[in-house]
């Protein structure tokens, strides 16, 4: 199946995605210890509850834009279908 270049630009940015989630969370752990153990937990898991937003947010896109060909090519065919029954019935007349 061919790929359009925005579809490899999302699942591009949907792995960057993922790796700047786990990359993050463990550098704000790591530069917030000093605070204390808990502190710096609750500021990681507030990191990784908006980088896994932004991850939806990038699936919202790619599903919306999978949405969008469906119902294009469905169009395409309900066109197609409305010719083919409008022709003969003009012919008919």
């Amino acid at each position: 199946m061919k790929r359009s270049t925005f579809d490899a630009l999302l699942s591009f940015l949907g792995g960057v995605s993922w790796a700047f989630v786990i990359i993050g969370a463990w550098v704000t752990f790591q530069s917030l210890v000093f605070l204390g153990i808990v502190p710096a937990l609750m500021f990681t898991f507030l990191f990784i509850f908006l980088a896994i937003f932004l991850l939806l947010v990038l699936e919202t896109m790619s599903m919306a834009r999978d949405r969008n060909d469906i119902l294009k090519k469905q169009n395409e065919l309900l066109e197609e279908i409305r010719e083919s029954v409008q022709t003969p019935s003009a012919t008919d007349a």
